[in-house]
């Protein structure tokens, strides 16, 4: 058996969660004071995910940079490559929010986001 530690990041509580695995089977979380919790610490321990957050250079905008996201979660293991590929991005004024600035990075099936408006200078 194995245990491991946590901070729950899935309300603003931020309880102290202990996740109990048998062979990599979690078997245990304790600590919760929400279903939010138990569902973050199985998803942690077996599979764990980020939304990424980045800026992007635009050309001809009013401002010179764009702020962006991963559409949905990625695997944790994937964000320094997905990084490499949001810092080869440039995108042309104007942009919208929710406008799609990369497709399906890195293999993931998630596209990056605009998450502001940009207008042209």
């Amino acid at each position: 058996m194995e245990k491991r530690h946590l901070t729950c990041i899935g309300c603003p509580m931020g309880c102290q969660l202990e996740v109990t695995l048998d062979n990599g089977v979690v078997t245990e979380v304790t600590g919760n004071t929400c279903k939010r919790g138990d569902d973050y610490a199985r998803k942690e321990v077996t599979n764990p995910t980020r939304i990424v957050t980045s800026t992007v250079p635009v050309r001809g905008g009013k401002i010179a940079m764009v702020s962006c996201k991963t559409k949905s979660d990625i695997p944790k293991d994937k964000i320094f490559d997905c990084m490499k590929e949001i810092n080869k991005i440039r995108v042309d004024a104007p942009v919208k929010v929710g406008d799609v600035l990369l497709k399906d990075i890195c293999g993931t099936g998630v596209d990056i986001i605009a998450t502001k408006d940009v207008d042209i200078a």
